[in-house]
């Protein structure tokens, strides 16, 4: 079959693109994953347990992951749709944009219905919002550089006007940290676009940064270096001036320049974005440096399992503490060396998979059941 090469409607020529895909797979997104995995766990557990006493230190170092894990996540997942989509929008293939569309159209539908089904086990579930970023993503898979920077902008500044017409507490309960009116048409679109834990605006500018990211030449290293300065800049200078401006101006107003995920202002987005490159770009430096390290091995392993321990996480990780009574009350000591120990299995589990199969159990049914037309 003949490769299509004329220009269509969203297909056009990038700026800055690689001239061909990368060549192998690029560890260093699997470790900043696998990374990620263990920021994750951290938070959620810490949340979970209300591990609110013992040492400070420890309890401010835990709330760093608030927010950046996740955003780390869904850096990722742009990248992610930029090397699925590099060989139709190098070759400006409509017909390969097209299948790439769907196939992610397909995983979108899929993750968004686990993501509903997690729901009641986990209410904070982050894969129904996926569903969406990767739906909105995928229509913007041949879009030009520029426009997803102006997109990712767009989202961003979106959440600012919603957060000026619309009551950020509607459907909240705060002492429960839950969501009461999810289950509604108005409480599920309030929740997914607006006022719920990675709404759609403006988490889905975290996507299209990522987007970005995945048609940089990271293999050269004086860019990743670069990447690396201006991205560990930025969000010095965006933590410097949200600390300075919360204490110039207190009250409801503090809340337009905190770098809290709750609620998620243009500040928390610059500085988690910022935040999600630079671990990447230093996974990266790692990984090139040391490709074939065996102690690299279950890490990457780890990252390419990324949704079956997400699900195990809270199913088997949450559910074992449970049986156990350690999952209320417990110290940050517990909650941290909890996380620590199920990160810890978590590899050795994704390690010897690994060398049987291709793919981790969920990661397998997704691709089965969207690969597919």
């Amino acid at each position: 079959m003949a490769t299509t090469t004329k220009q269509t409607p969203g297909i056009t020529k990038l700026q800055g693109a690689s001239a061909e895909p990368p060549p192998k797979r690029i560890l260093g997104y699997d470790v900043a994953r696998a990374l990620a995995i263990l920021g994750m766990v951290v938070v959620n557990f810490k949340i979970v347990m209300g591990a609110e006493t013992g040492p400070a230190a420890l309890r401010w170092a835990a709330g760093l992951f608030e927010g950046r894990a996740a955003a780390v996540f869904v850096v990722l997942a742009g990248v992610g749709l930029s090397l699925l989509s590099a060989k139709g929008r190098i070759h400006q293939n409509a017909q390969q944009i097209h299948h790439d569309q769907w196939v992610l159209r397909k995983r979108a539908l899929f993750l968004f219905g686990v993501g509903l089904l997690f729901a009641p086990i986990w209410p904070p579930d982050i894969l129904h919002f996926y569903g969406v970023y990767l739906l909105i993503g995928s229509f913007l898979l041949a879009a030009p550089n520029r426009r997803l920077w102006w997109w990712a902008l767009c989202f961003t500044l979106g959440f600012v006007a919603l957060l000026l017409v619309l009551d950020y507490e509607a459907g909240w309960d705060w002492e429960t940290l839950t969501y009461v009116d999810f289950w509604s048409v108005r409480g599920m679109l309030r929740h997914l676009f607006f006022n719920g834990f990675h709404p759609v605006f403006p988490w889905t500018s975290f996507l299209l940064v990522g987007l970005w990211l995945g048609r940089q030449d990271v293999v050269n290293p004086r860019l990743r270096r670069r990447l690396l300065v201006w991205s560990l800049l930025v969000a010095g200078v965006v933590e410097a001036f949200s600390f300075l401006l919360s204490h110039l101006f207190s009250g409801d107003l503090a809340l337009l320049w905190t770098t809290h995920p709750l609620p998620p202002t243009p500040f928390y987005i610059a500085a988690s974005t910022a935040t999600a490159v630079a671990v990447i770009m230093l996974c990266l430096e790692i990984t090139m440096r040391y490709d074939n390290a065996g102690w690299l091995q279950p890490v990457v392993a780890t990252g390419q399992l990324a949704l079956t321990l997400y699900v195990a996480h809270v199913i088997l990780g949450m559910g074992f503490l449970e049986l156990l009574g350690r999952l209320e009350n417990q110290s940050i000591q517990f909650a941290l060396c909890a996380a620590l120990v199920f990160w810890l299995l978590a590899m050795l589990f994704a390690h010897y998979w690994r060398k049987r199969f291709q793919r981790g159990p969920l990661e397998w049914v997704m691709r089965t059941l969207t690969t597919h037309t």
